[in-house]
């Protein structure tokens, strides 16, 4: 396991997938940018690596805030690392991929939709170094408008729901955002399934090739909704049918 420590969080590598030319999944947990839940980050990268997708996980500073662009930059200077070091690890540089959960899934589609905009990034930032190939949104974090977590947007931009607006994704979309992997269940309680939905809107409007799977039921934050991240005291059961959630991206990731 190596971990690296970059200017606002680190970036641990958790085991090494067999093969060469692999696809690679940096993953942002969840966790309302107020911390990173261990139950999205580890367990996930090894269920990745035992299918063949190089794994890493970001674990993202949360304070202070309001955090601005921080966390965006923190992640793209994670995917520019695992691109600047692909070969000693087997990966393409052109199949990585950002991922996250909830808050995390947010962080992830702020890069895939951001990535080329010069001002979320510090002056002179090679843009191309940190462009995800592809991102996969978990239940994620997405509007700011009606259907917001707040919390979420608060810890971004403060109280100012103006402000907030500039993190709203459905509309920072646009044709160079990266093909997309969705999921979520109807009756998340906590980040409503019309987060899914608003960015699906906007990546069909755009043209970009993406990927839904929309479950029946299911609490929020299920992580793999395996025996391993089950929290039963609050309501996170096992769920083979809400698990195969994992084996569909992992197979979306290697046609990459």
């Amino acid at each position: 396991m190596e971990v690296l420590q970059l200017p606002h969080g680190r970036l641990t590598h958790y085991g090494k997938a067999p093969g060469t030319g692999k696809a690679a999944l940096v993953i942002c947990p969840g966790g309302g940018y107020e911390f990173c839940s261990i139950r999205e980050g580890a367990p996930v990268a090894r269920a990745f690596a035992r299918d063949g997708i190089e794994s890493f996980v970001l674990e993202y500073d949360c304070a202070p805030a309001p955090l601005g662009a921080m966390p965006v930059r923190t992640a793209a200077a994670a995917v520019a690392w695992v691109r600047e070091n692909a070969a000693r690890f087997g990966i393409d540089a052109n199949r990585i991929a950002i991922g996250g959960f909830s808050a995390g899934g947010h962080l992830a589609g702020t890069l895939a939709t951001v990535w080329n905009r010069a001002d979320w990034f510090e002056p002179g930032t090679d843009l191309q170094a940190h462009r995800p190939n592809a991102a996969v949104l978990c239940y994620p974090v997405v509007s700011a408008g009606e259907f917001a977590h707040r919390g979420s947007f608060v810890q971004l931009a403060g109280a100012d729901e103006d402000k907030q607006q500039a993190f709203s994704l459905e509309n920072l979309v646009d044709g160079d955002t990266p093909p997309v992997f969705l999921w979520h269940t109807l009756d998340d309680g906590e980040v409503p399934v019309e987060n899914t939905l608003l960015i699906e809107r906007a990546l069909r409007k755009a043209g970009v090739p993406h990927e839904v799977h929309l479950f029946p039921h299911g609490v929020h934050g299920l992580s793999l909704a395996d025996f391993e991240t089950y929290e039963p005291a609050n309501g996170r059961l096992p769920d083979r049918h809400v698990n195969r959630w994992q084996a569909l991206c992992a197979e979306w990731l290697k046609t990459l």
